[in-house]
């Protein structure tokens, strides 16, 4: 018998809640045309437009092939375009689209939404709590 307990495990507990929530952001997020890896990269771009492949990669510490993907949908669906990068030669800077501008309420709102029904037993300092604690976790993990 093995003294593994996936109920306790933080690992185990931390990659199905990524699960649950990747799937309950994409059911919410679908009616807008938009993939959970399309979300992430968004979130980003409304941050800082006009960002390198290379930077999405590390702020979302993504595989550069998953990067490239979600990229190369996000074209097609019209919500980048790439453009020659104004120093660098080699490199290409990803930009936002008016549609993709405005996705950013919408998808913002599904965002929150998901959030506040995954806490919705918790109470303001215990939201608090899990947020720091889940931060702290990741923050130990990085190399």
């Amino acid at each position: 018998m093995s003294d593994f307990d996936k109920h306790r495990s933080a690992g185990y507990l931390a990659n199905h809640m990524a699960r649950v929530f990747a799937h309950a952001l994409a059911e919410r997020i679908r009616p807008l045309g938009l993939a959970p890896g399309q979300f992430m990269t968004l979130i980003e771009l409304w941050r800082e437009d006009g960002l390198t492949q290379r930077d999405l990669v590390a702020r979302l510490d993504v595989e550069q092939a998953t990067m490239a993907n979600t990229l190369k949908r996000m074209e097609r669906d019209g919500l980048i375009p790439r453009r020659a990068h104004d120093s660098d030669s080699r490199a290409r800077t990803i930009h936002l689209t008016e549609h993709a501008r405005a996705l950013q309420g919408p998808a913002e709102a599904a965002a929150n939404a998901v959030n506040a029904q995954a806490m919705r037993g918790m109470s303001g300092a215990e939201r608090s709590d899990f947020i720091r604690l889940m931060t702290q976790a990741i923050d130990s993990l990085k190399p």
